[in-house]
C-alpha cells in the first residue's frame, strides 16, 4: 500500500505540474493584451504607457521566460501578485477557496448520502414506493438546470415563505460567540447546498439503485439466498459493500463538475466563493488571479481522484491482488 501511495502522489505532482504549465499557456496565447485593460482603467492608452505597464509587470519578456519566472514562484508557494488589486492571488484565493469547497463539501455529501440510501433502497424493494420516487427525483434533478433549481427555491423558501436569507455568506449583524456564527454560516448555506445537493441526489440514486440491482443478480447473492440467509444479512453484509464501489468512483470522477457546479450556484446566491473571483478575472484579464484560481481547481481535482484511489483499493482488494500478480 505505501509503495502503492507513493507512486499516485508522484503522479499527482508531475500531473499538476503539467495543468499549471498548460493553463499558463493557453491564457497567455489566447488573444486580448492585459496592459490595455490596466491602461485602459486609467484613462489613457498611449504606447507610452502601454510599455511601461507591459515593463512593470514583465509583460515585455518572451513567453518561455516567463512561464519560466512563474515555474519558479510557484514551487516556492508564490503565485504572483493581483494586476488590479494590491494583494497577492494566495490571499485572493484561499479566503474564497474555503467558501467554495464548504458549499461543494456539504452539497456533495447531502447529494451522496441521501441518492445512496434512495438508490440502494429502491433496489432491495424494486416494486415499493422509493423505486418510483427514485426515477421522478432522477428525472428532475437530472432535467432542472442547477441555476433554475436555485431561482426556484429562492422563490418559495425566501420570498413566498421568508425563513431562508436569499443571497450572501453572513448576516450584516452577528451576535457575538462562535456558535452563533457558525449557525448564522450554516442558515444562509442551506438553500445553496440543497440546489447543489439536488443534483447528486439524482445522479447517486440512479447509479447506486442499478449498482445494487446488478449485485444482487450476482451468483453470490443468489447463493446466500439459497442458504436461507436473513433478507438485511444478505443485502446489508454481502451486497452493500460491493455495491459502493461504483458510487466511490462517481465520487471521485465529479469532483471536477462539482466545482464547476458551485461556482455556477455562487453566482445565484452570492455566495463569497471563488466564482464571482474568476468572472471578475476574466473580465479585468487579471492573468495571476485566473492562473492562480484554475490551479487551486486543478489540485483539488487531482487530489480528490488520489484519494479515490486509495479508498477503490481499499474497499476492493481485488484490485491490489491483481496489481500484485501483474
Amino acid at each position: 500500500m505505501t509503495r502503492f501511495i507513493a507512486s499516485r502522489v508522484l503522479q499527482a505532482i508531475l500531473l499538476i505540474l503539467a495543468v499549471i504549465v498548460l493553463n499558463f499557456l493557453l491564457i497567455h496565447l489566447a488573444p486580448g493584451d492585459a496592459a490595455g485593460a490596466i491602461a485602459g482603467s486609467q484613462g489613457g492608452s498611449s504606447p507610452a504607457q502601454m510599455a511601461q505597464i507591459r515593463h512593470d509587470f514583465g509583460l515585455d519578456k518572451p513567453l518561455l521566460v516567463q512561464l519560466g519566472s512563474y515555474l519558479w514562484q510557484v514551487l516556492h508557494g508564490n503565485f504572483g501578485y493581483s494586476f488590479w488589486m494590491n494583494s497577492s492571488v494566495m490571499d485572493l484565493v484561499l479566503p474564497r477557496l474555503g467558501a467554495t469547497l464548504l458549499l461543494a463539501v456539504t452539497g456533495l455529501l447531502i447529494g451522496a448520502f441521501v441518492g445512496t440510501l434512495m438508490g440502494l433502497y429502491s433496489a432491495w424493494k424494486p416494486r415499493g414506493i422509493m423505486s418510483y420516487v427514485v426515477t421522478v427525483v432522477a428525472l428532475v434533478g437530472f432535467s432542472a438546470p442547477a441555476f433554475w433549481t436555485g431561482i426556484m427555491l429562492v422563490i418559495i423558501f425566501a420570498i413566498w415563505v421568508p425563513f431562508f436569507p436569499t443571497a450572501g455568506m453572513q448576516s450584516i449583524i452577528v451576535p457575538d460567540g462562535a456558535l452563533n456564527v457558525v449557525g448564522d454560516v450554516a442558515w444562509h448555506l442551506v438553500l445553496p447546498a440543497f440546489t447543489l445537493g439536488i443534483i447528486y441526489i439524482a445522479l447517486y440514486a440512479r447509479t447506486g439503485r442499478a449498482s445494487m440491482l446488478e449485485v444482487l443478480g450476482s451468483d453470490y447473492i443468489r447463493t446466500a439466498w439459497a442458504k436461507g440467509l436473513r433478507s438485511r444479512k444478505v443485502v446489508f453484509k454481502h451486497a452493500f459493500r460491493n455495491a459502493l464501489i461504483p458510487l466511490v468512483t462517481l465520487a471521485g470522477l465529479q469532483v471536477g463538475s462539482l466545482i464547476s457546479s458551485a461556482i455556477l450556484i455562487e453566482v445565484v446566491f452570492n455566495w463569497p466563493g471563488i466564482g464571482r473571483l474568476a468572472l471578475d478575472s476574466v473580465s479585468r484579464r487579471d492573468t495571476p488571479v485566473l492562473l492562480g484560481i484554475l490551479a487551486m481547481s486543478a489540485v483539488l481535482v487531482i487530489v480528490a481522484n488520489l484519494i479515490t484511489d486509495i479508498v477503490y483499493r481499499i474497499i476492493d482488494p481485488r484490485i491490489s491482488v491483481k496489481s500484485e500478480a501483474s
